[in-house]
C-alpha cells in the first residue's frame, strides 16, 4: 500500500496564555487527492495548515511529508510544500516576473524557465509580468501568490481560503488550474467557506471544530451517511398544526401551514413515504405538489458543528 503523501499523529498546539488551539490531530491525505477542510472562523484551520507548512511549531505530536519528518528533516518536508495564504504577502514594488522567480530560487530551482511562464499564463499574468505588483488589482494579486506557493513545482498545495473575496473570473480560473494540478498529480488541500466548492471539487471532506478534528470521510459516503432528504407535500387547505396520528414520521408545517414537510434518511429501504401518502389519504389532507430535496454538504456540516458544539 502506497504510503499517504502527508500524515499527521497527534498534533496539538498550545499557546503560552494556555489557550489550546488544536487537540490531538490525526490525519492522512492521499497523493493526488483534493482534500477540503472545513470549519467556522477560529475552528483551527490555518492553524494546522500554519503548523505543516513549518510557520508554528506544534506543541506535541508528528508530521511526516512525503516520507520526511517535518520536524527533524524540514528543509526536505518544506520543499514539497507550496501555499497561499489568506492574507496578500508580496513585495508591492518588485515585478511579476521577479517575485515568482525569486520564489521558485529559494528551493534551489534554476530561474525563469518554461515552467514560469507556463504557471504565469495559466493565472493570466504572462502578459503582466514586468509589472509591478502594487499596479495590479486586488485578483491579480491574489493571483501572484498562486504564482509564488507553485514556482517550486511543489506535491502539495494548500489553499487557505483561496477565493475569498475574490471576483468571479479568479474563482473560475482558480478551479480551472486546481483540476489540472490534481491531473498532474499534486495533492490539493483546501480550507473554504464556500461550501459548495468542496462539494463540488473535493475527494474526501475534513470537519474541525475548536481545534478537534470531528470527522474526515469521503464526500459521497459523507453524504449518503448524514445527509437527509426532505419531502415537501403543497397541500390544498392550509393546516394550523400537524394533526394527531401523524407522529411516526415527525412532520412540520411550513409556508404558514400551507406546506407540510417530511424528513426522512433515504438510505434506509423503508423511507415512510407510501405510508404517510396512504395515512393523508385516509384522513382526506389533500395535496396539490409534491418535491424532494437532499441535504447539501453545507446542511450536513451546519448539523455537525451545532451537534458537536
Amino acid at each position: 500500500m502506497t504510503e499517504p503523501i502527508l500524515t499527521l499523529s497527534g498534533v496539538s498546539k498550545t499557546y503560552k496564555g494556555g489557550f489550546t488551539a488544536l487537540h490531538g490531530v490525526d490525519l492522512s491525505i492521499n497523493k493526488g487527492e483534493i482534500f477540503a477542510l472545513l470549519g467556522p472562523n477560529g475552528a483551527g484551520k490555518t492553524t494546522l495548515i500554519s503548523i505543516v507548512c513549518g510557520i508554528v511549531t506544534p506543541s506535541t505530536g508528528t508530521i511526516r511529508v512525503g516520507g520526511h519528518d517535518a520536524l527533524a528533516d524540514y528543509k526536505a518536508a518544506r520543499s514539497l510544500i507550496g501555499l497561499v495564504p489568506q492574507e496578500l504577502s508580496v513585495d508591492m514594488f518588485e515585478t511579476v516576473l521577479a517575485t515568482v522567480t525569486f520564489s521558485r530560487r529559494l528551493f534551489g530551482r534554476s530561474g525563469h524557465n518554461a515552467y514560469i511562464e507556463q504557471v504565469l499564463r495559466d493565472l493570466s499574468l504572462w502578459d503582466k509580468r514586468d509589472n509591478k505588483i502594487m499596479e495590479l488589482s486586488g485578483g491579480m494579486k491574489r493571483r501572484v501568490l498562486i504564482a509564488k506557493a507553485l514556482a517550486h513545482e511543489p506535491e502539495i498545495l494548500f489553499l487557505d481560503e483561496p477565493t475569498a473575496g475574490v471576483d468571479v473570473a479568479l474563482r473560475r480560473d482558480m478551479w480551472k488550474l486546481v483540476h489540472s494540478l490534481r491531473e498532474r498529480g499534486t495533492t490539493i488541500i483546501l480550507t473554504t467557506h464556500y461550501i459548495e466548492e468542496a462539494e463540488e471539487m473535493a475527494d474526501r471532506v475534513g470537519v474541525i471544530n475548536k481545534g478537534r478534528l470531528l470527522l474526515v470521510d469521503d464526500k459521497t459516503a459523507l453524504m449518503q451517511k448524514l445527509g437527509k432528504r426532505e419531502l415537501d407535500l403543497t397541500l390544498v387547505d392550509a393546516l394550523d398544526a400537524v394533526p394527531a396520528g401523524f407522529e411516526q414520521w415527525q412532520l412540520s408545517l411550513e409556508n404558514d401551514g400551507r406546506t407540510l414537510r417530511y424528513v426522512f434518511d433515504a438510505t434506509q429501504e423503508d423511507t415512510g413515504i407510501p405510508s404517510l401518502l396512504r395515512a393523508l389519504g385516509d384522513r382526506h389532507i389533500a395535496f396539490k405538489d409534491l418535491e424532494t430535496s437532499k441535504s447539501s454538504l453545507e446542511d450536513i456540516f451546519v448539523d455537525l458543528v451545532e451537534e458537536r458544539a
